[in-house]
């Protein structure tokens, strides 16, 4: 029983630290950490950030499209499924795709890796009454006022 317990304590490390590195930019250590997890202890999340280490060091884009998708299928209110999935699209050359993901997962919730992500992009967020145009004054001042509300958070 505590043989059992060590090793469930050792997987989990390793997933958690296959994580770690992978939001530190370290897909190569990602990818060796996330394919060590056994086969039974992989979770959708493991799943989805192991789908993003596929692309990237092995140009595995459309089988992590659907690794990502199958994750976000099985949690779709978790955010983390909606950045990875917004990383493998940025790997395709997808950058509204992308954009689009990482917003959405916003939606489930504040994401600071998800902000980082649009951060990098240099996104912009969509006008507030998107039927007026973005340059409209009403659509200009209200972003001023919800840039201001914020920044204050």
């Amino acid at each position: 029983m505590e043989n059992r317990n060590i090793t469930e304590r050792t997987e989990l490390h390793l997933a958690e630290r296959g994580i770690e590195a992978v939001e530190a930019g370290d897909t190569v250590l990602g990818l060796d950490l996330l394919g060590k997890v056994p086969a039974e202890e992989v979770t959708p999340l493991v799943h989805s950030y192991l789908a993003v280490c596929l692309a990237r060091e092995q140009g595995l884009v459309t089988q992590a499209v659907a690794m990502c998708t199958d994750a976000m299928t099985s949690e779709p209110s978790n955010p983390a499924h909606y950045l990875n999935l917004g990383r493998t699209h940025l790997l395709a050359g997808e950058k509204q795709e992308a954009i689009r993901m990482f917003r959405d997962g916003l939606l489930f919730g504040e994401n600071r890796h998800i902000r980082r992500e649009l951060d990098k992009l240099g996104w912009r967020e969509p006008p507030t009454f998107p039927s007026l145009g973005r340059e409209h004054p009403v659509n200009r001042l209200l972003g001023r006022i919800r840039k201001r509300f914020r920044g204050r958070g």
